[in-house]
């Protein structure tokens, strides 16, 4: 479809939110006119309208957190958009990952949970020692302790998919995934950066796929 089919609202604007390409986490919501989105597929990076301001403003101008646009789609009522992006930096002025870190509501019978939560809680147990914590402990036992464990849940990963129970291949490659992002906090690797790696690898794939039809 084509910016002519969008419908602005009576201001000429359109909520657009966006979107961690990678992770999937709702970053912000903003506002685009169509120049601002106009601006922002021609340069490839986020361009909003600023309704207290009342002028168009790129996004990481100043602060350098910039976003580079991987796609924009518009909703069925083509009134607004989602557009994700691969962001440099946090996407909130406050300096949090996502402007939506203010939990109002949370149910009991499903607790939130993901990757970068994960990982963040790990962070913070090398940044911020507690007494008693496992992942603490790999922080202060050092590389070779968590090398050791990697390598450790790797074979029992290997075991129990040979075995063939699901149950117990699920159980390890969970304590191998926590055993990698442990790894990951020490070596200073970032889920995104995975994830960008993964990326990558699947355009190769996609380019191979091709190929092969021709």
């Amino acid at each position: 479809m084509t910016v002519d089919e969008l419908k602005f609202d009576a201001n000429g604007l359109i909520p657009a939110v966006v979107q961690d390409y990678f992770t999937k986490k709702v970053l912000t919501l903003a506002y685009m006119n169509r120049e601002s989105l106009e601006i922002s597929m021609k340069e490839g990076r986020t361009c909003f309208y600023s309704r207290s301001r009342r002028c168009l403003w790129r996004k990481g101008e100043t602060s350098g957190n910039v976003q580079e646009i991987v796609c924009i789609r518009a909703d069925c009522d083509c009134d607004a958009l989602v557009v994700e992006v691969i962001k440099a930096g946090p996407a909130c002025h406050t300096g949090e990952d996502s402007c939506f870190f203010n939990e109002v509501y949370q149910s009991e019978a499903h607790p939130s949970f993901s990757l970068d939560a994960l990982y963040e809680l790990i962070a913070g147990r090398k940044s911020q020692p507690k007494e008693g914590s496992y992942t603490t402990y790999l922080f202060e036992k050092g590389l070779d302790k968590i090398l050791k464990k990697v390598g450790e849940e790797c074979t029992e990963v290997i075991i129990a998919g040979k075995g063939g129970d699901k149950a117990e291949t699920v159980f390890e490659i969970a304590d191998l995934t926590y055993h990698l992002l442990v790894l990951m906090v020490e070596a200073g690797v970032s889920i995104d950066d995975v994830m960008g790696q993964l990326a990558s690898r699947h355009v190769i794939d996609h380019k191979v796929k091709q190929e092969k039809m021709k």
